[in-house]
């Protein structure tokens, strides 16, 4: 079995182009098998997309895909945002980019498992989780997460009910403390968290 959270590049090419829309914006990505939710926006990231605050400063999309989130943020807040957009998985660091000149927005685009090739520290954290890569890589996702958040910096993930995301939300709190962890969404079996470095 072939899974987007890992980079097989050995995977036959089965490239689309799909059409999202956000308010008056229209995007268009391009798609390929072994990457995720290869056949659009799935539809806990366009909850978690609807719901984000206003963001600003040096922003990671953490774990992008084919680069939906950070693009989104990147052409919404413009020149308020420095969007970073990483993934392990090497074809989807190349749609990620391609996509970002598709839709006009400036983007880094880094391969990396984890924060492993990831300067620097970041206003905001976005991702929604590899989930079928075991709690083990993305408990340790959110805890590198915090290492590379500044001070007040914050951490966004979505996450299904179905896939565990009340004992995500145990850890989070573990990791962030009760206090800063809050449920920014609940409904439709989704919860999307907002978490404070403090």
């Amino acid at each position: 079995m072939n899974h987007y959270f890992k980079s097989n590049e050995n995977l036959e090419h089965k490239k689309a182009e799909t059409e999202y829309g956000f308010g008056p914006v229209r995007f268009s990505f391009i798609t390929d098998a072994g990457v995720f939710s290869k056949g659009g926006v799935d539809f806990a990231t366009d909850i978690l997309l609807r719901r984000l605050p206003e963001l600003s400063g040096e922003v990671l999309d953490l774990g992008c895909g084919f680069g939906c989130i950070g693009i989104v943020v990147a052409k919404l807040y413009g020149g308020n945002v420095r969007v970073t957009m990483s993934d392990v998985n090497a074809r989807a660091v190349e749609l990620a980019a391609k996509n970002a000149e598709l839709n006009g927005v400036r983007a880094k685009v880094v391969q990396s498992d984890g924060f492993g090739h990831i300067p620097g520290s970041f206003d905001a954290v976005i991702t929604n989780p590899p989930i079928h890569a075991g709690k083990e890589v993305i408990y340790k996702l959110y805890a590198e997460a915090r290492e590379h958040l500044k001070l007040g910096g914050r951490f966004f993930a979505v996450i299904q009910k179905k896939h565990g995301a009340l004992s995500h939300r145990q850890k989070l709190e573990e990791i962030f403390g009760a206090a800063n962890t809050a449920v920014l969404y609940s409904k439709k079996g989704v919860l999307i968290f907002e978490i404070i470095k403090n």
